[in-house]
C-alpha cells in the first residue's frame, strides 16, 4: 500500500515538472498594452534603446532600405528627444501569435505620420516586434475616440499547418511571415526606388482578405 502511495506520489510530481505547451487565444489587448509599454520606454530611456530593447532577433526596419533591425539598431545613440506615438488599430489572427497595430507619430519638430509595427509572441509569452516602418503625413486624419480591433475569423476547427519535414530547414524571408496557424501574414515589397507597400492579410474563412496595405513612396532625392 504505501508503495502505491508513493509511486502516485512520483506521477503527481513527474506531471507538476512537465509544462503543456501555453496555450494560444487572441488576446489585442495585450498587443496594445505591448505598444503603449514600447511608447513608454522610448520616452523614459530613449528611442533608440526602446526599440532595441523590444525587437525581435530578426525584426527588419527601414531606413529606407529593409535592414536587420538589431544590426541597424547596435551601438545607435538616442536622440535628445523621442518620437511619440499611439496605437489606434489592431488586427490579430486566430491563435492570438501575431498582432499588427497601426496608428499615428509625432516628432519634436512637429513632422507627423502614422506607424505599423508587427509583435509576435514568443515561447515564454513576451511580445516582440518583427517589422516596424511608417510614414510622414501632412495632415493625419481625427483621432478615432477608440481603438479599433479586427480578427480573423477561422473555420471550426482549424488546425496549424504541419510542421517542415525534419530534414527540411525552412528558410525566413525577411518582411514576410504568418502566424502560427496562418490565419494572419504579411508580405512586403521594396522597390529599387526604395518605394516599398506592406500588406497585412487576414482570413475570413475560407479566403484571405487585405486587411491594411501601407504604401510608402519613394524618398526624396
Amino acid at each position: 500500500m504505501k508503495r502505491i502511495a508513493l509511486a502516485l506520489v512520483l506521477m503527481a510530481g513527474g506531471a507538476q515538472a512537465a509544462k503543456p505547451p501555453m496555450r494560444l487565444s487572441a488576446n489585442p489587448s495585450a498587443v496594445v498594452a505591448a505598444e503603449i509599454a514600447f511608447n513608454r520606454l522610448a520616452q523614459d530611456k530613449g528611442q533608440w534603446t526602446a526599440f532595441r530593447e523590444t525587437a525581435a532577433k530578426d525584426a527588419v526596419m527601414f531606413v529606407p532600405d529593409m535592414v536587420n533591425a538589431q544590426a541597424w539598431l547596435k551601438g545607435r545613440k538616442d536622440p535628445p528627444a523621442s518620437v511619440k506615438w499611439q496605437p489606434e488599430k489592431v488586427l490579430m489572427s486566430c491563435d492570438g501569435s501575431i498582432g499588427v497595430t497601426t496608428g499615428r507619430w509625432q516628432q519634436p519638430d512637429g513632422t507627423q505620420g502614422y506607424f505599423t509595427t508587427i509583435w509576435r509572441r514568443d515561447e515564454k509569452g513576451r511580445w516582440k516586434w518583427v517589422l516596424d516602418h511608417g510614414d510622414a503625413v501632412a495632415a493625419p486624419p481625427p483621432a478615432p475616440d477608440f481603438i479599433a480591433t479586427r480578427l480573423a475569423i477561422c473555420p471550426r476547427g482549424m488546425r496549424p499547418p504541419p510542421p517542415p519535414a525534419a530534414d527540411v530547414k525552412p528558410v525566413a524571408t525577411p518582411g514576410i511571415g504568418a502566424s502560427e496557424d496562418g490565419s494572419l501574414k504579411w508580405t512586403t515589397e521594396v522597390r529599387a526606388d526604395k518605394s516599398r507597400r506592406i500588406t497585412i492579410s487576414l482570413m475570413n474563412n475560407a479566403a484571405y482578405e487585405e486587411a491594411l496595405i501601407n504604401d510608402v513612396a519613394a524618398p526624396a532625392s
